[in-house]
C-alpha cells in the first residue's frame, strides 16, 4: 500500500471543550473528533453518544461530576458507529440503566456492528486507545420506533425539570439517526446528521434523503446545536450555518457521484472529479481526507442504484483504498 489511511496518521492530541449551551445542556467537543452531549436534570442525566471506549469516556464523566452528582441514567445512541457507542459500558458505574436507540440503529448493529467495530478500530488508532476496555458491542435496552419509512418513534424523558424529546427525524448519516431536542431551552443534539467545519462522513448514508431531514431539523428553529463534529453552535444564525454547511457537503458530493456514474467513470476517476468540486470548499476542514474516500464510494454506489449501503469491513476498506491508489 503506497500510504496509510489519513485517519491512521491522525495521532495528535485534540483540545477538548465542555461548553454550556443552556441552563441544563452541555457540549463535549474536540476539534473534529466525535462530540458527546450532556443534559442534566434535577433527578438524572442523559449522555448523547458515549465516546469510542470506556477508557476515553472517563474524561467526560469527570467533567460531568464537577457539575452534578446525579446518576447518568440514560445513554442515547444517535446512530450505530463504533466511535459513538463503544464507550457506553463506562456509564453503568455512574447509574446508567437505559441505552436508547432507534429501531433502525438496532437493526444496523445486528447487521453490521461487528464489522464496523473492526473497521473503525483499525482506521482510528488514536480514538481507540484503550480498546481493551471495550467489552463488545453496545446493545440498546430501549428501542424506539418500528424502523419503517416515516416512523419517528418519538419518546419523551423527564430528567427532573428537564424534558428531552428523542426521535428519528429521517434518514441521512445512516437510516437510524436519532436526535435529542430540549424544546424549552431550544437546544438540539443532532448526532452526525449535522456537522460544522469538519468532514461529513457519508459511508453509510442515505444521501438523497438527507437534505429533507436537515430541513426538518431547521424547522425546529433551535437556538443552540451540538453537531456530531465541530464546535457547539450558539444562536439560531449559527445553527443555520451548520445546517447549511452539512447540506452543501451532502448535495455537492451526491451530485458529483451522479455525474461520475453518468460519465461511466471508475472509482479513482470519480474521486478526482469529486475533488474538483469539494476541495476548494471543504479541503481545509478537520478529517476531510479521512472521510472523502468513503464518501465518494458511497455517493458512487447510491448514484448507481445501491440504496442500502454496502457493509464496510476492514477488508473492503483496503480494497477501496487500493482502487484509489492504483
Amino acid at each position: 500500500m503506497s500510504k496509510a489511511f489519513a485517519s491512521q496518521a491522525d495521532l495528535e492530541e485534540k483540545t477538548i471543550s465542555f461548553t454550556q449551551m443552556s441552563e441544563h445542556c452541555w457540549a463535549y467537543t474536540a476539534e473534529g473528533d466525535p462530540n458527546s452531549g450532556v443534559i442534566m436534570g434535577e433527578d438524572a442525566i442523559l449522555v448523547a453518544d458515549t465516546t469510542a471506549t470506556p477508557a476515553m469516556a472517563q474524561d467526560l464523566i469527570a467533567r460531568i461530576r464537577k457539575i452534578s452528582s446525579k446518576p447518568i441514567k440514560y445513554v442515547l445512541l444517535t446512530h450505530y458507529h463504533a466511535v459513538r457507542v463503544l464507550g457506553a459500558s463506562a456509564y453503568k458505574a455512574e447509574g446508567a440503566t437505559e441505552v436508547i436507540a432507534s429501531r433502525g440503529t438496532y437493526e444496523l448493529i445486528v447487521e453490521r456492528g461487528l464489522q464496523d467495530m473492526k473497521s473503525e478500530m483499525e482506521r482510528f488508532p488514536r480514538l481507540f486507545r484503550g480498546a481493551e476496555s471495550v467489552p463488545g458491542l453496545t446493545w440498546p435496552t430501549m428501542v424506539i420506533g418500528n424502523g419503517q419509512p416515516g416512523d419517528q418513534g418519538k419518546l419523551t424523558i423527564d430528567l427532573g425539570g428537564v424534558r428531552v424529546q428523542i426521535w428519528h427525524p429521517g434518514a441521512g448519516h445512516t437510516r437510524g439517526d436519532t436526535v435529542a431536542w430540549v424544546e424549552e431551552e431550544g437546544v438540539l443534539f443532532s448526532g452526525d446528521l449535522v456537522e460544522f467545519e469538519a468532514g461529513v462522513y457519508t459511508g453509510d448514508a442515505q444521501l438523497a434523503e438527507w437534505p429533507a431531514t436537515l430541513d426538518a431539523l431547521r424547522a425546529l428553529k433551535a437556538s443552540a446545536l451540538m453537531p456530531g463534529r465541530g464546535e457547539a453552535m450558539l444562536g439560531n444564525a449559527n445553527v443555520n450555518r451548520a445546517l447549511d454547511y452539512t447540506k452543501r457537503w451532502v448535495e455537492t458530493l451526491y451530485q458529483c457521484g451522479q455525474e461520475a456514474v453518468a460519465a461511466k467513470l471508475d472509482l479513482k476517476a470519480a474521486m478526482a472529479h469529486t475533488r474538483k468540486a469539494m476541495d476548494p470548499i471543504f479541503g481545509h476542514v478537520f478529517i476531510y481526507e479521512h472521510c472523502l474516500p468513503f464518501d465518494v464510494s458511497r455517493a458512487y454506489d447510491e448514484a448507481s442504484g445501491i440504496k442500502h449501503p454496502r457493509i464496510w469491513t476492514a477488508e473492503r476498506d483496503q480494497e477501496m483504498w487500493a482502487a484509489l491508489q492504483a
